[in-house]
């Protein structure tokens, strides 16, 4: 079963500010999204939930230096 994703107008405008300062990430992006989207226990992802003032919130890698950091809601 695929997950769907809802972005928000903060986090579309935040992701096109990220992908115009670093365009050469735009395909790892992208496979992160779909990957999130098809498995998102994916061991590459490195799911994890975040702490602190993130708390409630959870983490994703598109590589070793960048995240995306999303909320999860699982409507049954």
């Amino acid at each position: 079963m695929p997950y769907v994703f809802v972005f928000t107008e903060q986090y579309s405008r935040r992701a096109a500010r990220f992908l115009k300062r670093h365009p050469e990430l735009r395909q790892q992006y992208l496979k992160t999204l779909r990957l999130l989207e098809a498995n998102p226990f994916h061991p590459s992802l490195r799911l994890h939930p975040l702490g602190g003032k993130l708390d409630g919130l959870h983490s994703v890698s598109i590589n070793l230096s960048y995240r995306i950091t999303l909320e999860l809601l699982i409507d049954a």
